[in-house]
């Protein structure tokens, strides 16, 4: 009983504090100093009307759009906050498509370049019965492959508070050196650097390539955050609940913040002066797809606002509960940036965690 009361505790204190956040990220999101800066791929998902069923087997798709940076854009934006994404899109009806749906969530979109050769990426995203998810790729080439460092939105980096990549855009060139330049510019303006690896082993050559190219900028970035599978993967089969393999293996000197999710039990994160985990939020899983990167919009949304809350722990955690919450709404629907949350859809859905645990 006593330790129930004590989660109840925390929960309602956690509640209070990320309110507190988000409201600061609102108030703040205007400013250029604050904006969060996202690169990468953009791309169509083809979600199965039911879920459960293998590719061959949907009577139906419903498309939506999605491409994890992107997606993370777009969640800071919803948020209230400030953020604008780079890519490639095709020259092409789909591509339009996504560039207006950026503009209509207040994306800052001058990043964006069109190829008039290439087509916009597809991805094929089965459903099975548990809300997990599988890809089929289309990008032989797709146009977010081939951004050059030439095409670079240069001032845009150089406003970026925050700047958030993953690792599908190192697959191959060009991509891989505009993706390596747009780090380098960043940096320089004083930008914390946000990895989330986002392994998808079907759009690497192999398993050795994927573990080698997400590795070689691992250790640039300021905050990583990754999954329990990645952490399989990355490690070689190691225990992903071992802190020691990810203190040894996986944390680098000059990380300032490692974040490990663990869907709906919440997430773990490590700094060198302190470790912990903070409960996640218990929902019916509808479908999983951008739970991760809602995450990610969710806690930058707050990091953007104020980069001290790497050094306090109690803000830390406020801030990672409020992400928790982000991934948590968003499995409650169908697609990706469809079912990114609002701040008040996050708010709403933490007022009644509390009421429920008390």
């Amino acid at each position: 009983m006593s330790e129930h009361c004590s989660d109840v505790k925390q929960i309602s204190i956690l509640l209070a504090e990320a309110k507190d956040l988000a409201a600061a990220s609102n108030q703040n999101g205007g400013e250029p100093k604050s904006l969060v800066v996202c690169f990468g791929e953009m791309l169509i998902d083809f979600v199965p009307t039911v879920s459960g069923v293998s590719l061959a087997e949907a009577p139906a798709f419903k498309k939506a759009p999605g491409g994890a940076p992107a997606n993370v854009a777009v969640g800071v934006s919803r948020l209230g906050g400030s953020s604008a994404f780079i890519g490639k899109l095709g020259d092409d009806e789909f591509g339009r498509m996504l560039n207006d749906i950026l503009k209509q969530n207040n994306v800052d979109n001058s990043g964006i370049r069109f190829d008039p050769d290439a087509r916009t990426a597809l991805a094929f995203v089965t459903l099975r019965a548990d809300g997990e998810r599988e890809f089929m790729f289309y990008r032989h080439p797709s146009a977010d492959m081939l951004l050059t460092e030439s095409e670079l939105e240069t001032d845009i980096l150089n406003q970026a508070k925050v700047f958030h990549y993953g690792s599908i855009s190192l697959i191959s060139e060009p991509c891989r050196s505009a993706h390596v330049a747009a780090m380098r510019i960043a940096k320089s303006s004083g930008a914390i650097l946000s990895y989330d690896p986002n392994l998808r082993l079907a759009l690497w050559p192999s398993a050795e390539a994927a573990k080698e190219g997400m590795m070689s900028i691992w250790n640039e970035a300021d905050i990583i955050k990754i999954n329990e599978d990645e952490i399989v993967f990355l490690t070689g089969g190691d225990d992903p609940n071992d802190d020691n393999v990810v203190l040894k293996k996986l944390f680098h000197p000059n990380l300032k913040l490692l974040v490990v999710t663990e869907g709906s039990a919440g997430c773990r994160y490590y700094t060198k002066e302190f470790k912990g985990r903070v409960p996640g939020i218990k929902v019916k899983a509808v479908d999983t797809t951008g739970a991760g990167d809602a995450f990610v919009g969710g806690f930058l949304s707050s990091l953007a606002s104020d980069h001290s809350i790497l050094k306090d722990e109690n803000r830390l955690k406020e801030a990672l509960y409020f992400a928790n919450a982000c991934g948590a709404v968003t499995v409650t629907e169908k697609g990706a940036i469809p079912a990114l949350p609002s701040k008040e859809a996050v708010a709403q859905l933490m007022k009644q965690v509390v009421v429920a645990s008390s």
